[in-house]
């Protein structure tokens, strides 16, 4: 049954008017213009202009410019927009139009419901001119001339005043109230988007383009609360699949109606159990027993920078979270507050360099030159102390100037408050570490594989910094392993430990591909971690089924890391050549769904020329 057959015109304006934001933010929108386009509902000059356009950001404004104006210059057309673009081809490139299709369907979208009013000002004419003195109104009257001119001045005068909204410059007009769905209100009443009844029980969450189906019952217990494209997720699993784990604080990336989830817990709109709390650290070599954890630096830091994201939401809004150690405070007693300068953004994590040697700073292991070993190497974790003594043997009190970033010396981030040196007396696990807290130091805070520190225990390897969940690791970790009081080394230290031995002489192609797969197993299980660890958003996972409606109608033979790693442990290959065969369909399934995506299209070129060029040298190709 079509939708359109039992709706009125003025309905489907009022569901157009609605859903405008939601339609200027599908990707790829050129084939729904040139739809509209062909049904002559847009002018060819408005859709040559978007075409042109590079910036993902521009498309979007310019989209809804398009809407916006088709709403006002073509709402008798409204009926026929709607059913141009629930063609069904039309439909299955843009899951956004099929949601909407289905909410006309199921008439889960509330006609009743009635819109404020529509404000283009918040004060009238009326109401400035009678803000006037009676002496500028006798003036006023003389002439049209001056009338003219002291209107304006008056208004001029009235806008430089502070109001109880805003402070606008002279001569700047009031932008006009955005208008959203909403429920009638009383004169005076708030209108708070996640306060009313309709989502008493769920909220609509965004994350950059990504949008979900929040439970509040599920986030205040802690549970998987985002419900996105049938499948549930925790905050930091919807940040991750929205591309956004970068940002590494759900609290502030995660919106509703605008509005980051952290404001909205903040002032008791929204009730949040722990998603951090059963993070545990597992160090094998220490404790023998699996009863025995120690609780991860990182733990108790991040519950410090939610608290301090939370505080500044107001002035953070469009910024991903900063902080670290940022909350320990000083002499003072007081909480350092953070740069608006900010010469790196909102990183976390910097590259930096002395001498020839390079490393990774992170942000929350910073305490000073000797306390805290924040800068990760390929073989360890060092304190910039230690950093500059490994790379040129330099004095202790150098460290700021000869550890550079970006060709900078690394002075610039303390003097920015981007690094905060910690007082003397601080006593933070950083400045004050008990022999526990040293040794968890010296591994890595997140599995390698899939950059998590949530869930489940991290096994940390005892002759490099990585750490691995015990699910993630090839092979798995056993818990008999983890029992073991032996020293346990990660697949990544097993293979380079044995490699040159393995592989003395040069190898052809041609003879590497047709080994039987049981004698190369390490050879096969390095190259697959080394691709998920490679794999930094995580894009080759999952089966693409789960998030990309539509994949199955364009890909016959969908493959995804995962299940080359089920294969490759349930023995279903035979050869090396069987197991790069699903390797390489990965990514041609990749090159043939995303052709028009040059973006995605470029991360997995990236990622198919690491593992073509690993792959030469795990098995020591010979150059022909």
């Amino acid at each position: 049954m079509d939708p359109l057959d039992f709706l009125n015109p003025e309905q489907l304006l009022l569901f157009f008017h609605c859903h405008k934001t939601e339609l200027s933010c599908m990707q790829n929108p050129l084939t729904f213009l040139s739809q509209l386009k062909d049904y002559n509902l847009i002018p060819d000059d408005r859709y040559q202009k978007v075409r042109r356009m590079k910036s993902k950001d521009n498309v979007q404004k310019s989209l809804y410019e398009i809407l916006d104006w088709l709403e006002r210059e073509r709402s008798e057309h409204i009926t026929l927009f709607w059913t141009c673009v629930f063609k069904e081809t039309i439909i299955n490139l843009y899951p956004t139009l099929r949601l909407l299709r289905n909410s006309l369907m199921d008439g889960s979208f509330p006609f009743n419901t009635q819109l404020p009013e529509k404000l283009e000002k918040e004060e009238t004419d009326d109401r400035k001119r009678k803000k006037l003195s009676e002496e500028e109104e006798e003036q006023v009257k003389s002439t049209k001339k001056k009338r003219n001119l002291r209107s304006r001045s008056a208004c001029d005068d009235e806008e430089l005043q502070p109001g109880p909204s805003s402070q606008l410059t002279p001569g700047q007009k009031k932008k006009s109230k955005k208008i959203c769905f909403s429920s009638p209100l009383k004169k005076g009443e708030q209108s708070d988007f996640w306060n009313w009844p309709l989502y008493k029980s769920q909220l609509p969450v965004t994350c950059g383009l990504q949008k979900g189906s929040l439970s509040r019952d599920r986030l205040a217990k802690g549970e998987k609360c985002i419900l996105c494209e049938k499948q549930w997720f925790t905050p930091t699993e919807f940040e991750k699949l929205a591309g956004k784990s970068s940002s590494k604080n759900w609290k502030l990336s995660i919106r509703c109606s605008g509005t980051p989830l952290g404001k909205l817990i903040k002032e008791g709109h929204l009730e949040s159990g722990s998603y951090k709390g059963k993070h545990k650290k597992t160090k094998r070599s220490l404790f023998p027993s699996d009863d025995v954890v120690t609780v991860s630096e990182g733990e108790e830091e991040e519950d410090d920078e939610n608290e301090d994201d939370e505080v500044d939401l107001e002035n953070q809004e469009d910024q991903a979270s900063s902080s670290g150690e940022g909350n320990c405070t000083d002499e003072d007693g007081e909480t350092e507050e953070h740069s608006e300068r900010r010469p790196e953004g909102s990183k976390t994590v910097f590259k930096v360099t002395c001498g020839g040697v390079a490393g990774t700073l992170h942000q929350k292991r910073f305490g000073s030159g000797t306390c805290g070993k924040s800068i990760r190497t390929e073989t360890r974790w060092l304190s910039p102390v230690e950093f500059v003594k490994e790379a040129s043997s330099l004095p202790d009190a150098s460290w700021k100037k000869d550890i550079e970033v970006d060709g900078r010396p690394l002075s610039v981030l303390i003097e920015a408050k981007i690094l905060r040196i910690h007082s003397l007396l601080c006593s933070c696990r950083l400045c004050s570490p008990d022999h526990i807290d040293l040794e968890n130091q010296k591994n890595d805070d997140e599995c390698y594989v899939c950059k998590s520190e949530e869930a489940a225990e991290l096994v940390v390897c005892d002759h490099c910094p990585r750490a691995f969940h015990q699910r993630c690791h090839l092979p798995q970790v056993d818990d008999a392993t983890l029992r073991d009081s032996s020293l346990w080394m990660c697949t990544f230290c097993v293979f380079q430990t044995n490699h040159k031995c393995r592989y003395s002489d040069k190898m052809e192609m041609k003879s590497a591909m047709l080994r039987n797969i049981s004698q190369h197993m390490l050879e096969c299980q390095y190259l697959l971690l080394f691709l998920y660890s490679a794999d930094e958003e995580q894009n080759f996972a999952l089966d693409p089924n789960l998030y990309l409606e539509n994949y199955s109608t364009v890909i016959q033979t969908p493959m995804w890391l995962g299940k080359v790693v089920d294969k490759l442990q349930t023995k279903e290959y035979q050869t090396v050549a069987e197991f790069v065969s699903d390797i390489q369909l990965i990514f041609s399934n990749c090159a043939s769904y995303n052709h028009a995506n040059v973006e995605f299209l470029a991360v997995g070129d990236r990622l198919k020329e690491l593992f073509n060029g690993e792959f030469k040298k795990v098995f020591n190709i010979c150059e022909q």
